[in-house]
């Protein structure tokens, strides 16, 4: 276990990933201190790599713009470099306070509990008891990893407002574009298409249950279109793909790049529309009725489908994940969500 001390009521020595410099990391020793009221401790079994943020973050490419709006929830120092960032942990609550005039309920009725938290990586850490979700039975920890992926594929497509029967594209088949896929499927009548330049991602789409093509071989006419790849050429290829009157929904985030697109042609004759989706809030049509807990709390519930267990590519020891990391900022590293396991030595 990747921890010293901690009997309850001590404060603790964890290990913390930091990103120092473009394509470089370290871990870094970290004091975690006793929980206070209504917080509770929570050691790590797993952490997700989240591709596409985290190489930009690698990378130093979070614009100026939105240093302040892309903060993860616990992150640590500030962009570019040094900083600590994550968001997809699951672990164990190992202790838990009384509050007072409350008893047994709260923090420390959590104890014993897997829960998923929006926290770096790190092994062992505090935080308020309601900033941890509990992860339901029928959800193993190590999918519980996916929760962010899959909150984000439930606000896209709210985003997207798909109907039944509709002719859906999504455009990258990365561990979003995937999760996006997989919840589409489910619509009664709907006909799902998984986009990638990749060939080898095809078996992938047939556990996922959903069609795939490569780009040239793509449908076209499709009443809904979603890109996920990351990518110029997919966005534009959205576009191409998208019905008259129709809307491309754009989920990748491309930090500081800039992308150019054929506006020109017949962009305005066909009446299209490009949309953004962003997990930082709760979709406008839903926003009045749902908080992003109720989302993430379906996100989790969704889980329960082993078919997304297609998503995890591998899991290495904690203490490779520099390598991993640099293997993202650099574009070498492969697989769609690798799993970083602390509870090895």
């Amino acid at each position: 276990m990747v921890h010293s001390g901690g009997a309850d009521g001590a404060a603790i020595d964890a290990v913390a990933f930091w990103a120092t410099g473009a394509g470089v990391g370290e871990f870094r020793r970290e004091t975690v201190d006793a929980p206070g009221e209504g917080e509770v401790r929570v050691r790590t079994l797993w952490t997700g790599v989240s591709r596409g943020t985290e190489a930009l973050v690698m990378r130093g490419e979070v614009p100026e713009s939105e240093h302040e709006r892309m903060r993860a929830p616990f992150q640590a120092g500030r962009f570019p470099f040094p900083v600590k960032y994550g968001y997809l942990n699951v672990g164990t609550v190992v202790e838990g306070t009384v509050v007072e005039g409350r008893l047994e309920q709260g923090p420390r009725a959590l104890v014993g509990s897997t829960v998923f938290t929006l926290y770096p990586h790190q092994s062992e850490f505090v935080v308020p008891a309601d900033a941890v979700m509990p992860v339901p039975d029928g959800v193993p920890p190590q999918r519980a990893v996916l929760a962010g992926a899959v909150e984000t594929a439930v606000n896209v497509l709210w985003d997207a407002q798909p109907s039944l029967g509709d002719r859906i594209t999504v455009i990258g088949a990365g561990m979003i574009g995937c999760a996006i896929a997989r919840l589409a499927r489910a619509i009664p009548g709907v006909e799902v298409e998984l986009v990638d330049v990749d060939e080898a991602k095809r078996p992938v789409a047939a556990l996922l249950a959903v069609g795939f093509a490569t780009p040239e071989r793509a449908a076209a006419d499709r009443d809904v279109v979603i890109e996920a790849s990351g990518t110029q050429e997919g966005l534009r290829r959205a576009l191409e793909l998208a019905a008259t009157d129709g809307a491309v929904i754009v989920a990748s985030w491309f930090g500081s790049r800039q992308v150019t697109l054929d506006l020109g042609a017949d962009f305005h004759a066909r009446r299209l529309s490009l949309v953004s989706s962003q997990v930082g809030a709760v979709a406008a049509e839903h926003r009045a009725r749902r908080t992003t807990r109720q989302r993430l709390e379906l996100a989790l519930r969704l889980l329960e489908d082993p078919a997304f267990d297609v998503l995890l590519t591998g899991s290495v020891p904690w203490r490779d994940l520099p390598e991993v990391m640099a293997s993202l900022a650099d574009g070498s590293g492969g697989g769609l969500c690798t799993t970083i396991d602390w509870s090895v030595s």
